[in-house]
């Protein structure tokens, strides 16, 4: 009987003292976490300012295939009439 109250005992200063560190811990690293949010915006915004108002920046152009040796690949073209 002894032994489960100092289990208990042990068991119950221990969660509590978890507890403690988390209320001290935690809301330092949900401020460090949303600071660190806020400065990736405001760099975010820095960099699109630089560029003067109408400026047109494209930053990802595909590659362009040659249409030549493409009319294989199209199928075949009927000509056809509208019949009323």
């Amino acid at each position: 009987m002894g032994y489960i109250l100092n289990f208990l005992l042990i068991a119950i200063i221990v969660l509590w003292v978890i507890r403690l560190l988390v209320r001290m811990i935690f809301p330092a690293v949900i401020r460090n976490a949303f600071g660190n949010m806020q400065n990736q915006a405001n760099a975010g915004q820095q960099q699109r300012s630089r560029r003067p108002e109408g400026s047109i920046s494209i930053d990802y152009m595909p590659k362009k295939d040659k249409k030549k040796g493409n009319a294989d690949k199209l199928g075949e073209f009927v000509d056809y009439e509208e019949v009323k």
